[in-house]
């Protein structure tokens, strides 16, 4: 295996998988996040199964996506056939076989076969679900950066999660997220399919503000960057992609517009065009098509202009593209047209810090959206940067944030926040950053935190102790602190 070598979380995320199994799990979930190397962690799935002389198989369900995953392993020099109609590598003796979904749906059956590995599991295909449970011997593995779609525990009977996309930061395997919250789609009133928002209805919607996208665009990347920047769009259909690629054109942009109504071969060449380091394509723009399976690290810019009312899934996903790392990247922009930065960020930061840990049917439901007052105090009123939880200077323009009050700028915490009877000045994060800071200072295990925060507000803290930076604490928070502290320490007294 020539040039694979795992990471630590990587090979921990495997042991996990072992250790699942072993405790009597059927078809299991690997959670990581876009970026965390999947496909290499697939393939070391995938060998170590050929070396032990079993049958091995990945499921795709793009030919791209298929195309992509044979070269990689090519590119480990591991030998392999690919199941997918007129491949020339239909190589079915081989004991790795990766495989278009719509093959094995007309296979039906897949003999003496060991593993099979479901790349973006979170997209359920009936005939890939009724495969697996027709197939109770074989061993599955579904791969999810998102693994929310309802129905999801009832196929897979564990996760797996062992890094955070807050880690993989860290580390320097992702580039951090600028978010800028720009005029948005108008979805009031709008007609919704199963709880969405259709592409119709999003697109028709969208095309009124394409010009405002285009203008925030030039003038983000400018401030920015100095000058234009590979950027990928998320729109909402064929109209909508083909209206924004008019309007970038007249403002003297090659932004091109791609769909399900191209042919495999167009794709493919506009997408070898644009990853190169001196392509004449600026941007690209496309709904699904991007979101999913795509990798071109150095895209600097995402746009979101489709708005979800639930999707949180694909929200995630398209999070994940403008993310990934690339030499002398410090981080990325996300211009957020859409609303789903705020609709989500309750999830996302959940997601973010503390990954996914469980498969809940009720993951993905539409979401309250906020209102015009949270969205102002979300962001910096000078530039439109999204305040962050610890910052009151913003990092884009200099603006400093007005005192907060009753509004909260954490959507899914947009409620005032009493503390008995009297409210509290900050958000549920301020709060929790202070009370975890008391307990630093003081010496005391971080079980306290926890307790000590639910007290005061009747909830559980919005994230993990460790993950809480160290602040300056209010004379209200300390005093209230104090003040528990020695009614606590005289009811000790008392009871001895």
């Amino acid at each position: 295996m020539s040039g694979l070598a795992l990471r630590e979380y990587q090979e921990d995320s495997l042991n996990g998988l072992r250790e699942g199994f072993a405790a009597g799990h059927g078809p299991q979930v690997l959670y990581l996040p876009t970026g965390g190397g999947k496909t290499e962690v697939a393939i070391s799935m995938l060998k170590a199964a050929a070396d032990k002389g079993h049958r091995a198989a990945m499921v795709l369900d793009r030919r791209v996506l298929c195309d992509q995953t044979s070269g990689r392993l090519d590119k480990y020099s591991i030998d392999h056939g690919v199941l997918m109609a007129g491949h020339w590598r239909r190589h079915t003796h081989k004991s790795i076989q990766i495989c278009s979904a719509q093959t094995l749906e007309k296979m039906g059956s897949f003999p003496n076969l060991k593993l099979l590995i479901v790349d973006e599991a979170h997209n359920t295909r009936r005939s890939i679900v009724e495969f697996i449970k027709n197939n109770e011997a074989v061993k599955v593995v579904g791969l999810s950066a998102s693994p929310f779609t309802k129905g999801l525990g009832g196929i897979y009977s564990n996760v797996v999660s062992r890094t955070t996309t807050a880690q993989l930061v860290e580390m320097g395997s992702l580039a951090p997220l600028r978010v800028f919250v720009c005029k948005q789609v108008d979805m009031s009133d709008a007609k919704k399919v199963a709880g969405e928002w259709s592409d119709k209805e999003a697109g028709e919607r969208g095309i009124k503000i394409s010009g405002d996208v285009v203008s925030e665009w030039i003038k983000k990347t400018h401030e920015v960057f100095g000058g234009p920047r590979k950027t990928i769009v998320f729109c909402a259909g064929v109209a909508h992609g083909q209206d924004l690629s008019a309007k970038f054109k007249e403002a003297g942009y090659n932004f091109v517009s791609i769909s399900y109504k191209d042919s495999e071969q167009t794709k493919k060449a506009i997408f070898d065009e644009f990853a190169k380091p001196d392509s004449t394509i600026t941007g690209l723009i496309a709904t699904d098509i991007l979101t999913k399976g795509f990798d071109c690290p150095d895209v600097m810019i995402g746009v979101s202009a489709r708005p979800f009312s639930k999707s949180f899934s694909s929200h995630v996903q398209q999070l994940g593209r403008p993310m990934r790392p690339f030499p002398g990247k410090e981080f990325a922009l996300w211009l957020d047209h859409s609303g789903n930065y705020l609709r989500f960020k309750d999830d996302w930061e959940s997601l973010y810090h503390e990954g996914c840990h469980e498969l809940r049917d009720d993951a993905e439901k539409p979401k309250k959206e906020p209102t015009s007052e949270e969205k102002e105090a979300a962001k910096c009123g000078n530039c439109g940067e999204l305040w962050g939880p610890d910052r009151d200077v913003c990092q884009h323009c200099g603006a400093t944030r007005p005192k907060r009050n009753k509004v909260i700028a954490v959507p899914g915490q947009l409620e005032e926040i009493k503390i008995g009877k009297k409210p509290y000045g900050g958000n549920r994060i301020d709060l929790w950053n202070e009370v975890c800071s008391i307990v630093r200072q003081k010496g005391n295990k971080p079980g306290r935190a926890y307790y000590l925060y639910k007290e005061l507000v009747g909830k559980e803290p919005p994230r993990r102790f460790e993950d809480t930076p160290t602040v300056d604490v209010s004379r209200e928070i300390a005093n209230l602190v104090k003040s528990k502290d020695i009614r606590f320490a005289k009811s000790r007294r008392a009871s001895r």
